[in-house]
């Protein structure tokens, strides 16, 4: 007979083997050089809140509004909106002058760097997966995860040309259009068609077939900044003025009479699913979503929309449509009308909807069963399983 022990390896031996496991580094990179920069910090704020310390090392990284890349105190508190005030990267950056580097190097495996004016460069260390709270250009448009695909970081939400195609409101319709996935009228305004004045009566005439009223939008911005709504065609340059402070590019559309709907798309393992729709309810005083209705003041959304069964089920699975249709990955936020003859209008998708406790993506999937912790711990669990490059 065998003297050979057939026991389970000792306990001891187990801890000293979980101790070596080490936790996933998480960097959190949030601010940028876009009109949403405190958006985008608000969100860092609440997401360094919830993320459970105990699964995964937290290292923040503010990018400011010119651009640098900078180590920045793990203080949510001083994230947040303030008797009115809005954030911003700078106010809680540990240097004015300090900066971080990724090396565009598949081999660094994510190995930041750190440095000072005078100073010996200082590696901060591996990073195993990124999780970019951007919004707007310079972000969410596919040039953040450009970098992180070209240096071989693992990172949360969609590659670059879904990033890049979400951003863009134009593509984005026409993308959704070649699928057959309905969008409402609308028209395009390039830099040089309003740039030169001797064009501007042809192109005010083409804005006015859609019919007043229009809404005149940066085609590539989002938070609403820069939309207004315009009543008739006496608005319509103060409007575009307006819009080109945040794009030169403009997206100009109809004014569709209809409820406005949002729905939440996370990608699990089998494939991406829809939460529970939200119902946009515009405060008094507003006459559409903007901004401050979003952001500062009294408006809300509805959780769950009140939808029949029939609509909640069509307005899911279009959701999950255009998710697919452009590629999307990790999560997005599709909105869209419901005009009174019972039919779906995509209005947009945001490739990193807003993901403060009181925005409505976390609150949809929250209302169909994934609490904001479990929410944030799945898109990283989800980016971890994902590797860079083609796929």
């Amino acid at each position: 007979m065998s003297t050979e022990s057939s026991s389970p390896v000792p306990a001891a031996d187990s801890s000293l083997a979980a101790a070596s496991v080490r936790k996933p580094r998480v960097a959190i990179v949030f601010g940028g050089r876009s009109s949403e920069h405190a958006v985008s910090t608000i969100t860092a704020g609440s997401v360094l809140r919830a993320i459970d310390r105990q699964a995964y090392e937290v290292l923040p990284i503010g990018i400011t509004t010119d651009g640098r890349w900078a180590l920045t105190a793990d203080e949510p508190a001083r994230m947040a909106i303030t008797d009115g005030n809005l954030p911003s990267v700078e106010q809680v950056a540990e240097s004015t002058e300090g900066q971080v580097t990724l090396p565009v190097n598949p081999v660094s495996k994510g190995e930041l760097v750190y440095t000072e004016p005078g100073s010996v460069p200082k590696a901060l260390g591996e990073v195993d997966v990124v999780l970019p709270l951007l919004h707007g250009p310079w972000g969410e448009d596919g040039t953040v995860q450009g970098l992180l695909e070209l240096s071989g970081v693992p990172y949360v939400g969609s590659g670059v040309l879904a990033s890049a195609v979400g951003m863009d409101k134009e593509y984005t319709k026409r993308v959704l259009q070649a699928f057959g996935l309905p969008v409402g009228p609308y028209t395009v305004v390039r830099p040089r068609e309003w740039a030169d004045e001797a064009n501007r009566p042809a192109v005010r005439a083409r804005i006015a077939e859609l019919g007043f009223p229009v809404f005149v939008k940066p085609a590539r911005a989002g938070s609403s900044m820069g939309i207004t709504k315009v009543a008739g065609p006496e608005q319509l340059d103060a409007a575009m003025a307006e819009a080109r402070r945040h794009d030169p590019k403009l997206i100009i559309e109809a004014g569709l009479v209809g409820r406005e709907l949002e729905c939440g798309v996370l990608e699990f393992e089998d494939g991406p699913r829809a939460s529970l729709p939200a119902e946009v309810m515009v405060g008094e005083g507003y006459d559409f979503y903007d901004f401050e209705a979003k952001y500062i003041d009294s408006s809300d959304v509805q959780i769950p929309a009140a939808l029949t069964e029939d609509e909640t089920a069509r307005l899911r699975a279009l959701a999950v449509e255009v998710f697919e249709a452009l590629s999307c990955e990790g999560l997005a936020r599709v909105d869209v009308f419901l005009l009174a003859d019972g039919t779906f209008v995509v209005n947009e998708i945001n490739t990193m909807p807003g993901f403060t406790p009181i925005s409505a993506f976390p609150r949809m999937w929250e209302a169909t069963g994934v609490a904001y912790p479990e929410l944030i711990d799945r898109l990283i669990k989800a980016a971890l399983r994902r590797s860079t490059g083609l796929r």
